[in-house]
């Protein structure tokens, strides 16, 4: 992040959030209008901010204050709220080493803050990154981060039992993740063409009820019960979109039952 601000003609500079407390402190004292971002993990926001707090006035009250975290709300920096702003960014991108400014470039940047001048200039620096600026309140803060797991590393989790699954079967793991890597590419591609529901190809999309229950006797004898159950779980998810994309219903209530072992009635009926 600091390479890209630089990147687009807004200065910025790291410091050590361990050893720097003191000399950001004695730098602030020159600086009324600077935002810190804190890019520490989700546990140590709050006790930061706490430990900014104990400078009192020697940090300007014009200083804001922003957290980097996905799942964290305003409140982890209650302890600056009373004399500085507060915000949040968190750019909606996985960083799994350090990574170029194109990074950045046309992906969503989540902004909140405690006052709007704050969260407008929030937006401003997402956008001086190529990024496009989404407000995301307190309220939505945990289940956006919930879904950009699924999105991000639940996908690699995924990816990595499909991987397993074929070493199992005798590939080395470099043709595994070869072979499967480009079906989740061009899968991806689909999405982004034709959307979720019309992307869905496979199996459930097509009531292919036999491939299913393939599939289940053989994870039932190699693979473990997690991951059997995973495969149901994922299976009746992919149904629900399979039916909005037009699987008949009869088709449909077969496949469930494949699933499951039982009816879609008798599982609704027990849910109410």
């Amino acid at each position: 992040m600091a390479r890209a601000f630089n990147a687009a003609g807004r200065r910025a500079e790291l410091r050590p959030a361990r050893k720097g407390i003191p000399a950001l402190v004695r730098s602030l004292s020159a600086s009324p209008d600077a935002i810190v971002f804190l890019a520490v993990p989700d546990d140590a926001v709050s006790t930061l901010g706490e430990r900014l707090a104990a400078a009192g006035s020697r940090i300007p009250d014009g200083v804001a204050f922003v957290h980097l975290s996905g799942a964290l709300t305003l409140n982890a920096l209650d302890a600056l709220r009373s004399r500085h702003p507060i915000g949040s960014f968190h750019p909606l991108q996985s960083f799994p080493e350090p990574r170029s400014p194109a990074a950045l470039r046309g992906i969503v940047v989540a902004v909140d803050a405690s006052r709007t001048p704050l969260q407008r200039l929030l937006a401003g620096l997402a956008r001086a990154l190529g990024a496009r600026p989404k407000h995301v309140g307190d309220r939505e803060r945990v289940i956006y981060h919930a879904a950009a797991v699924f999105a991000s590393n639940y996908v690699d989790a995924l990816l990595g039992q499909a991987v397993q699954l074929l070493e199992a079967a005798g590939w080395s793991e470099r043709e595994a993740t070869s072979g499967l890597l480009a079906l989740t590419e061009g899968a991806l591609a689909n999405v982004r063409k034709r959307g979720v529901a019309a992307a869905l190809t496979g199996p459930v999309r097509r009531g292919d009820v036999t491939t299913v229950q393939r599939h289940l006797a053989a994870l039932s004898g190699s693979a473990s019960p997690p991951l059997v159950d995973l495969y149901r779980m994922l299976g009746l998810i992919a149904l629900e979109i399979a039916v909005e994309a037009g699987l008949e219903p009869a088709a449909a209530e077969r496949m469930h039952r494949a699933l499951t072992g039982e009816p879609a009635a008798t599982r609704r009926r027990r849910r109410e």
